[in-house]
Formats: structure tokens, sequence, C-alpha cells
């Protein structure tokens, strides 16, 4: 089953997303909750133990220099994870979502090694979370913490985690109903065009903002202390862990 890129951005845009049973299913189907849990950008939690963490730049941090890579790996089975709800036609799917300039990628490097990641659609002012990965610890809250503060600096309005977890919600995800959640939706895609014939061109100035820098590898030697921040915005765990904790 071939997913259509346009096809796919509409149902974003509507509050639908595509999933399957198994890693190797051949179906998929397309999932509108009742319940749907997003992260405050505003209300994001950054524990001490995190913040050191973030601060000390224990990691590297990049975005869209590996997306496939952070893709196969948020698909491949571990031990609390048997198998996963990405199947090779979504696997694809994103691939051409992502080379059509919608679908981005945060990853988590020790050294030279992918340790873990995230990855997502951006629409408009919102960022639809898809899947996050870890293979050292607190390497997928890094890539949340990163991506929270860059969005912040973007502009965006909403961070769509589509399902609560113990995980998401001590981070500071919250749930709220079909409605409400359609409302922000709303208000965030709300002048992207998405009609018959859209010649797809990237996600927006939104997501330039927020993915850029990373993606060139900027380098953060030289930048002036926080709070005080950057044209490209915050690009050292410092300048990250200081802009979440003030309001955090």
């Amino acid at each position: 089953m071939m997913i259509d890129p346009l096809v796919l951005l509409q149902a974003y845009s509507i509050g639908v997303f595509p999933m399957s049973d198994d890693r190797d299913a051949d179906e998929v189907y397309w999932v509108e909750p009742k319940r749907r849990a997003i992260l405050p950008l505003h209300g994001f939690h950054l524990s001490r133990s995190l913040a050191k963490v973030v601060r000390r730049d224990r990691f590297r941090v990049t975005a869209n220099r590996a997306f496939p890579e952070v893709l196969a790996l948020c698909a491949q089975s571990a031990s609390d994870r048997p198998s996963t709800w990405i199947n090779h036609a979504i696997e694809q799917a994103y691939g051409h979502l992502h080379t059509h300039g919608y679908a981005h990628s945060v990853e988590v490097w020790e050294g030279e090694e992918l340790v873990g990641g995230l990855y997502g659609v951006a629409l408009g002012r919102a960022f639809f979370g898809e899947s996050m990965v870890s293979r050292r610890t607190d390497a997928s809250k890094v890539a949340l913490a990163w991506l929270v503060a860059r969005m912040r600096f973007g502009g965006f309005t909403l961070l769509d985690c589509q399902f609560m977890t113990d995980h998401l919600h001590s981070m500071g995800a919250v749930e709220i109903s079909q409605r409400a959640y359609l409302q922000l939706l709303g208000d965030a895609v709300g002048g992207v065009a998405l009609g018959a014939g859209t010649v797809l061109s990237g996600s927006g100035a939104e997501a330039s903002l927020a993915f850029d820098a990373l993606a060139r590898g900027e380098d953060a030697a030289g930048f002036p202390s926080p709070p005080s921040l950057t044209v490209s915005g915050p690009v050292s765990g410092h300048s990250i862990a200081q802009l979440l904790t003030q309001t955090s």
C-alpha cells in the first residue's frame, strides 16, 4: 500500500494519522483518538537531572541529518517493545514526506553513534510527534527537550503527542478532548493550503527556524551566554536548558 504524501498531510490537518498493527503487517488504518495527548510548549517539565544532562552537552544533538536512520531505529523491536506499529508502508510514506520537507528528525549522538532521537511531521505551527527512541539513558528525553525549545523559538503553537504515556506525562504532557484538540489544530494549520493539486514545498517558515540551524550544524562556540539568544536561537545544551527552565 502506498500512502500519497498529500493525502497524509491532509489527514494530519484534520486530526487523523496512520498506524499499523505490526512491523510486518500489510494493512494501514487511520486513527482519530477521542482523547489526545499534547505537550504544551510552555509547560515542558525539565527535571533537575535531565537539565544537568542537557546543560553539560553529554550528547550531541542535530536535526534532519539522519532521518532514515532515526525512523529505522524507531521501527526496530526492543526488549520492552517486541514489535511496532511502523510497518514498511508507513516507513516509506514518511521517507517521502521527509524528501518533500515535511517530516523532520531530531538525532541524538554519542560520539559518532546514533543513540536516540525522534521524528514527526511539521505543518504550519503544528508538530505531530510520531515516535521517539532511546538506546542510551535519557537520549529520547534530550531529543524532546531540544525539540520543545526549538519549537518555541520557531513560533510553533502545538506539539501533538497522540497518545498519553507515563513517559510523556512526566515531562508535562496533558490529555485533552478531541474538540479541544481540533480547535488548537485549526489555529495551528489554518493558513496551510493542501487542496487538490498542491505542490508540496516544505513545512514553512516555522520549521525552518526550528530545524535549519541544527541541520547545518552551527557551532555554539562563541555564542552569547543565555538567556540571550542569537539569530539562530538556542543551539547549545546550556541555552536549551536555560530557555526551558525559565518557565518550567
